[in-house]
């Protein structure tokens, strides 16, 4: 039920985003230029999703510079194929169900399979334009594997890891 609340509150803040210019200020501050372009290409749900989670960091007192720039642009590479609120919902519940698109077989839908694949791709499309974009490789790493599903914490975690888990906590929740 809880997960049902989440997706349905997700989805109504991707129809009704607004980008405020206190955000704007935000994100110049933590970006540079180039990297700022990135997050300027997001559709504004995935913009307003990055703010929280960037928000949620900080109010746990969150300062490395590579997680927060992580958190603005981990879901960077969805640009790479935009799709409606309707879509991404289609294919949060298909995998909530257990469906995949190559399970997808009508003709009509072969298209879509592949949008839909791209769409899944998001994190290594978003670490190869972050480090296009000139962002420093622990920035890129984060982005990578922030959809990385992670063990229990370990005694000696390095520090990746160690803020991959910050991030994915903070993505979680928002």
């Amino acid at each position: 039920m809880v997960w049902l609340f989440y997706r349905v509150r997700q989805f109504w803040w991707a129809l009704t985003a607004r980008i405020r210019e206190e955000d704007r200020a935000l994100v110049a501050r933590i970006l540079p230029p180039e990297a700022q372009a990135l997050f300027w290409r997001m559709a504004p749900g995935d913009q307003r999703h990055s703010l929280a989670v960037l928000r949620t960091l900080l109010a746990w007192g969150e300062t490395h510079p590579a997680l927060l720039r992580a958190a603005l642009l981990h879901d960077v590479g969805k640009a790479a194929t935009p799709l409606t609120p309707w879509e991404r919902a289609l294919i949060v519940l298909g995998e909530a169900m257990g469906a995949r698109p190559e399970g997808l077989r009508w003709p009509i839908l072969r298209c879509w399979v592949e949008r839909a694949r791209r769409y899944q791709a998001h994190p290594e499309i978003g670490a190869a334009w972050a480090l296009e974009a000139g962002c420093d490789p622990l920035t890129v790493a984060l982005i990578r594997r922030h959809q990385e599903v992670l063990g229990p914490p370990g005694p000696a975690e390095d520090l990746e890891t160690r803020l991959l888990r910050r991030l994915q906590q903070a993505d979680r929740m928002n």
